[in-house]
């Protein structure tokens, strides 16, 4: 059923209990598991910006890949990490559809609730425009 499971991940408890159901599942389903995470730039953005930052996102972010591919590898499952940059929800539902995944899995909440109410919420957005389905992790 699900082949290809893609984890939203933005280091909120939410999306860590996101990553724990999908490795779940990707170890009972024998699935690929992708984890990806989303630097937004300020705006508007340069190009020396955009650099800058999917740099420092790279070495934030890879502390908890580390833990993730070693948890991974105990549960016998495959797991590529990546780190994009760009809005959070549009970039999921990008490399959803490049990866070609079957599922995607996400926190209900991540980061703060005030931007979540002035920008609204990505993970409606990704349940809106996703290629595939959603797993909203609570």
């Amino acid at each position: 059923m699900f082949k290809s499971i893609l984890v939203a991940y933005d280091a909120s408890k939410a999306s860590a209990h996101a990553f724990l159901a999908a490795l779940d599942m990707a170890k009972q389903l024998h699935a690929n598991l992708s984890v990806l995470s989303v630097a937004q730039l300020p705006e508007p953005a340069a190009m020396v910006e955009s650099s800058a930052m999917l740099e420092l996102a790279k070495e934030h972010y890879e502390k908890d890949f580390k833990r993730m591919r070693a948890d991974a590898q105990s549960a016998g499952v495959t797991v590529e990490t990546r780190v994009m940059v760009g809005h959070a929800a549009e970039q999921i539902v990008h490399y959803a559809a490049q990866c070609k995944a079957d599922l995607i899995v996400m926190g209900h909440r991540g980061g703060s609730r005030v931007r979540e109410w002035l920008l609204g919420s990505v993970s409606k957005r990704v349940l809106s425009y996703a290629p595939c389905s959603v797993l909203i992790v609570r």
